[in-house]
């Protein structure tokens, strides 16, 4: 009997034990710990997404390129609307009512109790006049957001666009974006996303079983805020900038100026521009497809992803592995009779009789002659097969950064083209070839594609006399003013610095001398070092291409300018890389005004066709009239067709 009691008491405290631990439990959740109230209340929570200010963009002088401008999207509760003046809305938002009815159906076809996007990026304007009256449309509510301005309306190829991201974007980010979400595009934007994006926050509202607000949950609690994007500061000059682009006005092609001594783009002009504003707001969609439908394709990015052949600028990278290689000296001759004979019925023909000619002069010149000779001596005039001589010349050009990416902060550079010595084998059946067989490449023709920004970072090489640091656009981020680590490394070619200073002097007489082919853009007391260049080109009249850096001595500015179909590198590329070395260096133009106006008032833009006109000829076998159209061909066109 007493065993059963013993063991009567035992159990009843067991059970009062439990009592207690659960009593305690449901203490400590429902008044110590609040977690589980959050949770159990995320249910009749409207959470309010928060967006953060995208981060500012500025030039090197910390003017601003990019700012943010406050736009609103109105947001609707199907559930919540009541009867109101519909005709009145639409004129308030500048929408139709079929407009209104197709985007009110899609909101209630989502959730009638869970709010939706209506119209997005309604202006400060529009909603200024929808402030005053939203309370009479119950069930609309507006989300504050900001989209991109840009006041000078400048440099948009190198800044980029935002737009909204898509599935394949949301999914590649492990759902950080929402449907709605902002993006970069393109350029800076794209390439500085992760920075510039900043982080949402989040405001919770209370609201009941209709989706009415009560007021902010828990007092704010757990609100979270939204943190702004970090600020860049870009490596451009902005008053640089726009007077490249002025000066490109009507032309098509690029100017790219770096700084020699740190690798930063001071100009990045692809031309033709577009004004960045039209991608943003509620027509960026048709502005989008207006200018992808542009035949001059303003979006396409001219300095990092158009490749022409460089003519004759390229002398200078010959001229330089040429003395490395221990194929010429300084002191070495050649004589220019007007061409160069690469075999028995092979000629390369030189614009001029330049007789003998050294080093110096054959880059005062443009001597074809002379690089003949060079590409000669380097390919067949060694101990090694012709090929494996090619690979050791492209190998050394490649150091120069040409037939790679440089790196440069931009999404989708293009490398650019250096052909292989399995390309000439494969091409000529064998790899029994030498330099004839594509002695083109001495004078940077035939298969070589050369990017403006390659060309402009080759002019900053030969300024530091061997060495450069890869081109960025970005000088700077945040507040601490923090610089990527790869933009402060050294790159050298593998170059002596002694070999450099024949052809840098060779440079300075193009420019400095009265004999020079680009002495028309001399600037006093300023010594350019600079190289012309009339690239051929099969599809219509030649690009105009001149490449400097300047001054000599301490150089500031390293320049490369391209002009499609605009003939003579001396008569148009030069001008312009005078123009904007000067205002680089001393803020101000010196030339007579008609210098400069020659250059804003040339165009380059290609004449649109005419369709062509029908000519009605009698048949002559009846008395009815057939029609025939005639179409006139172009001189290369029939040159082609010959």
């Amino acid at each position: 009997m007493n065993s059963f009691f013993a063991r009567k008491y035992v159990i009843q405290g067991i059970f009062i034990l439990v009592a207690i631990t659960l009593l305690s439990r449901l203490y400590y959740i429902q008044v110590v710990d609040d977690s589980y109230k959050l949770s159990a209340d995320n249910n009749v929570l409207r959470k309010l997404v928060i967006y953060p200010a995208r981060g500012i963009i500025l030039d090197r002088n910390e003017k601003v390129l990019v700012q943010n401008e406050p736009i609103y999207d109105l947001m609707v509760v199907p559930g919540q609307v009541k009867p109101f003046d519909t005709l009145e809305f639409c004129r308030l938002i500048d929408i139709t009512k079929e407009e209104f009815d197709k985007k009110f159906k899609k909101a209630v076809n989502y959730s009638r109790y869970r709010e939706s996007l209506f119209e997005k990026q309604l202006s400060a304007f529009t909603y200024a006049a929808l402030q005053e009256k939203l309370f009479e449309f119950p069930g609309f509510y507006v989300l504050n957001r900001s989209v991109r301005y840009y006041p000078d309306s400048t440099a948009a190829q190198l800044l980029g666009y935002i737009g909204e991201v898509n599935e394949r974007e949301i999914e590649k980010s492990d759902n950080f974006y929402r449907l709605g979400d902002y993006i970069g595009k393109s350029g800076i934007e794209r390439s500085y996303e992760d920075l510039l994006r900043g982080q949402r926050g989040v405001r919770n509202i209370m609201v009941d079983v209709h989706n009415r607000e009560q007021g902010s949950f828990f007092e704010g609690r757990y609100d979270t805020l939204a943190v702004s994007g970090d600020k860049l500061i870009s490596s451009l000059d902005k008053k640089l900038q726009l007077f490249g682009e002025k000066l490109m006005n009507n032309k098509i092609g690029s100017i790219v100026a770096i700084e020699p001594a740190t690798g930063e783009v001071l100009a990045f002009v692809s031309s033709p521009k577009y004004d960045p504003n039209m991608m943003v707001g509620r027509q960026r969609g048709n502005n989008y497809m207006k200018l992808l439908k542009d035949p001059n394709k303003p979006m396409f990015i001219r300095p990092t992803q158009a490749e022409y052949p460089p003519g004759s600028i390229f002398k200078v990278i010959n001229a330089l592995i040429g003395q490395q290689f221990g194929a010429i000296t300084p002191s070495t001759v050649f004589y220019c009779g007007g061409g160069y004979r690469y075999s028995s019925r092979g000629v390369m023909r030189c614009t001029h009789v330049h007789g003998s000619t050294n080093l110096i002069r054959s880059i005062e010149g443009s001597c074809n002659t002379y690089y003949g000779y060079v590409y000669n001596r380097l390919i067949d005039r060694t101990n090694l097969k012709p090929s494996v001589a090619y690979t050791r010349w492209r190998d050394a050009v490649n150091k120069f950064g040409i037939g790679s990416e440089l790196g440069i902060d931009l999404p989708a550079e293009r490398k650019g083209l250096l052909p292989s010595a399995e390309y000439y084998t494969k091409r000529w059946g064998s790899d029994k070839w030498g330099s004839s067989f594509n002695i083109s490449l001495s004078i940077g023709q035939g298969e070589l594609g050369i990017t403006p920004l390659q060309m402009a970072n080759t002019m900053a090489i030969v300024a530091n006399r061997g060495f450069y640091y890869k081109p960025h656009l970005v000088k700077a981020v945040g507040d601490k003013k923090i610089l990527k680590k790869e933009y402060s490394e050294k790159i050298n070619v593998g170059v002596e610095e002694r070999y450099f200073e024949p052809v840098i002097e060779g440079m300075s007489h193009v420019v400095n001398s009265p004999g020079g082919t680009g002495y028309y853009s001399k600037i006093s007391d300023i010594e350019v070092c600079g190289k012309t260049g009339t690239v051929q080109n099969p599809h219509g009249a030649d690009h105009s291409v001149f490449v400097a850096f300047a001054p000599r001595e301490n150089p500031k500015i390293a320049i490369a300018v391209i002009i499609e179909n605009a003939g003579y590198g001396s008569t148009w590329s030069a001008p312009i890389a005078s123009l904007m070395i000067e205002k680089f260096i001393r803020d101000s133009i010196s030339r007579p005004k008609a210098y400069v106006d020659r250059i804003l008032n040339a165009s380059f833009l290609p004449v649109p066709k005419r369709p062509a006109k029908p000519v009605v000829k009698k048949d002559s076998t009846t008395s009815n009239l057939q029609q025939t159209t005639q179409v006139q061909l172009s001189p290369a066109t029939k040159k082609e067709n010959e």
